[in-house]
């Protein structure tokens, strides 16, 4: 979209406001509106100016001024507001015009770049499956003398006998019971029906939506594969307009990977493949799988770097709450076709040589997704340049349900980092993949560190309840 159409569209859709908007570190999405009266051709060439200070990671108070350059292709309506708004998201530039080198956004734009200059293909597209929880109640405190959090679901199999319904139907979602059960015990068709129609309205093309395995109204919305930095931008859309129309309904989503003891997490599985053109680089006729070498290369080295690639795919305290055995989450750094039991899955059921890809199904959505997409990416084609095997080194195929097999077994599996400050520890030693062709820098990699070692340390240092449970009569 041009310039010049956006302003045309600014003037049909009689828009009051105009959203900018840029993406953090940790990836959530920040903004800044001005009055559309006040947008015009040079908007978009001076750019939006910020305070880079006040966002966690970025300039220090004395290097503050920073700008967001609109990129018109990402323009769309915001469906919530009261006055017409037209959201645009935006890459970080120095004031001296220059890509800053810790803008998410131009980090994944430069993975894309690099793919062009290695020969491997021209375009890598993605396809995250964003899983999440609608809660009807959420509360939590933390402070000296009291710590704890209580979320609540209509829907939830804890309140089969709960009074203060004025009547209870029943009906409820058991553990682990939740997948793709119809109504009513699905109780949220509509509240997914009506996201899915502002997210095509909002440009995604919706393949479907379904009830998820955990109880208390966890879901799943897919949207169609794009291009890399594209599909960062619409799982920031899809984020944002899933937590607002539950807003609408009164209800809260949360995208947080363990909100929940005792049941299934919320992953992202991630899909990819690489194409050259029109033609898929990942099918190969007859292989396992049908993958070609340079597919079965691209496994090797996303399962080769895991360790250091979790530091980006699953980025919190919270994200290792999720990673263990027993709810479905892929803790083996194993291949497979099929098996959800593994870290890296290649789906087999009706699929087509362009719709031939693997999924990585470790990460989780407090990822920042134009980080971890672009470090999926390196990785991937880090493993293509060394034509790292995966299955001389351990990783696979393994076509047996992991969790079934003997501790002997299962000790001769590669698994992720136990915490956060182990995925970080992987990543300090394991970053020169993801500093090739200059796409990630040294001084992103370190600050970033720096930046999560912080989240870690003020979990670990807080008194969790079940402490008091285990110790408080010694």
């Amino acid at each position: 979209m041009s310039v010049q159409n956006v302003l045309n569209l600014i003037k049909e859709k009689n828009i009051e406001w105009v959203d900018f908007r840029f993406v953090g570190l940790t990836g959530k999405a920040q903004h800044i509106s001005l009055p559309a009266t006040e947008v015009d051709e040079e908007t978009f060439v001076n750019g939006v100016a910020f305070d880079g200070s006040s966002i966690p990671g970025f300039r220090g108070i004395e290097q503050s001024d920073m700008v967001m350059m609109p990129d018109t292709e990402t323009a769309y309506v915001d469906p919530f507001t009261a006055h017409p708004t037209l959201i645009i998201m935006s890459n970080i530039h120095t004031p001296e015009g220059e890509r800053y080198d810790r803008d998410p956004r131009s980090i994944a734009q430069k993975a894309e770049e690099y793919l062009q200059t290695t020969g491997v293909g021209t375009t890598a597209f993605f396809a995250p499956e964003s899983e999440f929880f609608i809660f009807d109640d959420v509360r939590f405190e933390n402070g000296m003398n009291k710590s704890y959090f209580e979320v609540d679901s209509e829907e939830a199999g804890w309140n089969t006998g709960r009074k203060e319904e004025g009547g209870n139907l029943g009906y409820k979602v058991p553990v682990k019971g939740g997948y793709v059960p119809v109504a009513p015990i699905d109780s949220q068709q509509d509240i997914r029906s009506e996201m899915c129609n502002k997210l095509a309205d909002a440009g995604l093309r919706i393949e479907r939506h379904h009830h998820e395995v955990a109880t208390a109204g966890q879901a799943e919305i897919n949207f169609r594969f794009d291009t890399l930095t594209k599909t960062a931008d619409n799982l920031l859309k899809y984020k944002y307009i899933v937590a607002n129309t539950a807003r609408e309904y009164g209800k809260v989503a949360t995208f947080m990977p363990k909100p929940l003891f005792g049941d299934n997490g919320s992953g992202m599985h991630v899909h990819m493949s690489i194409f050259d053109g029109s033609e898929p680089l990942f099918y190969e006729k007859g292989a396992y799988a049908n993958l070609s070498e340079m597919a079965i290369n691209y496994i090797g080295g996303i399962l080769y770097h895991a360790p250091a690639l979790i530091a980006l795919t699953n980025p919190s305290t919270n994200s290792f709450k999720r990673l263990v055995p027993g709810y479905e989450a892929p803790v083996n750094l194993v291949f497979s076709k099929g098996n959800r039991s593994a870290a890296v899955r290649i789906p087999i059921a009706a699929v087509t040589p362009k719709g031939c890809r693997i999924e990585f199904r470790t990460p989780d959505s407090t990822a920042n997704p134009y980080l971890a997409f672009a470090a999926m990416l390196m990785a991937g084609l880090d493993g293509i340049k060394k034509k790292i095997d995966p299955r001389a080194l351990g990783y696979g195929p393994f076509d047996t349900n992991i969790y079934e097999m003997s501790d002997a077994e299962k000790a001769e599996i590669r698994s992720v980092p136990g915490t956060l400050d182990e995925a970080l520890d992987a990543l300090a030693a394991d970053s020169d993949f993801l500093i090739e062709g200059g796409v990630f820098t040294q001084d992103f990699i370190d600050n970033y560190i720096e930046l999560k070692r912080g989240e870690a340390k003020a979990v670990a240092i807080r008194i969790h309840p079940h402490e008091y449970n285990l110790y408080f009569d010694c």
